[in-house]
């Protein structure tokens, strides 16, 4: 590979990293999180959603070519939904929901100081 090259890739995974690191919660989507575009991308938006994480950021990678490579360099994950928990890469859709359903998430949210959502209303469930 051109030395040209890999400066452009150093670039590009730079570029992702400063994007990563400015919000606490970041996802990159293929689209829009009203139009997920696959099955993936509508499952981390379902994740996302009950927790009421109303403060984070989300990105269109698929229309953006440089940015998508650039996510794909920073983290060194080759697809797209990739979701960022305070500048740390959790990767794609299957880690989220594992983390969501091993109570990983919740307590992920609770170190950046956000409270989810979900927590109240199990508290509702369990006190009835």
């Amino acid at each position: 590979m051109p030395s040209g090259s890999r400066l452009g890739q150093q670039q590009l995974g730079r570029a992702a990293g400063l994007l990563v690191k400015k919000d606490k919660v970041l996802v990159f989507f293929k689209r829009t999180l009203e139009q997920p575009q696959c099955g993936f991308n509508n499952t981390v938006m379902h994740i996302l959603r009950p927790h009421s994480i109303r403060d984070y950021k989300a990105y269109k990678g698929l229309d953006d070519l440089e940015l998508r490579h650039s996510i794909k360099d920073y983290s060194n994950w080759p697809t797209i939904p990739r979701a960022n928990l305070n500048g740390e890469s959790v990767r794609g859709c299957n880690t989220l929901l594992q983390m969501c359903q091993n109570g990983d998430l919740v307590g992920e949210l609770r170190k950046l100081g956000i409270h989810s959502t979900l927590l109240d209303k199990k508290k509702d469930q369990d006190s009835k």
